[in-house]
């Protein structure tokens, strides 16, 4: 059998070379928007926090971003803790209610289906983060519709 003789990897080690950008960083021109929708369940895999993370980006390139919570995305939306609201149970349990947020703080827009909230998930309007604004849904393709009239960057977020 041949013998290892590379160094063991250390803390501080590059795997691979992070700083090389193959593309143009764009940002938005004036007026520009984009909406990232979530029809995914908090918790269910990684899609529902990794666009969050791409919606701040958008945010910050410049874009007029929106995010729309219907369907199972609006658990994404909800106040967690445990065992009191705002408690952390464990390391990333309150990722979405952090990460959105930190979105809206950043001037991102959050819209949550009311009738997912109520009749598919057994919450009222109360239950939602702070700054989430809730809406009818048939608000939810319009809101979309809106986008593509507008020429949006539109992300669609789905989990199945």
């Amino acid at each position: 059998m041949p013998a290892i003789t590379a160094p063991k990897h250390q803390d501080g080690d590059f795997f691979v070379d992070f700083e090389e950008k193959v593309f143009e960083d764009v940002k938005a021109e004036p007026g520009q928007k984009a909406l990232v929708t979530f029809h995914t369940v908090a918790f269910e895999g990684s899609i529902g926090f990794v666009n969050m993370l791409q919606a701040t980006r958008l945010q910050r390139k410049g874009f007029e971003t929106s995010i729309l919570l219907y369907g199972p995305g609006v658990t994404l939306g909800v106040q967690r803790g445990f065992p009191k609201l705002g408690d952390e149970a464990f390391p990333g349990h309150l990722n979405f209610n952090r990460q959105l947020t930190k979105f809206m703080a950043e001037g991102g827009k959050v819209y949550a289906c009311r009738f997912a909230l109520q009749a598919l998930y057994g919450h009222g309007e109360p239950a939602l983060i702070e700054g989430i604004r809730p809406i009818n849904p048939l608000d939810v393709l319009d809101l979309k519709l809106l986008h593509v009239r507008d020429n949006a960057v539109i992300i669609d977020t789905w989990t199945v």
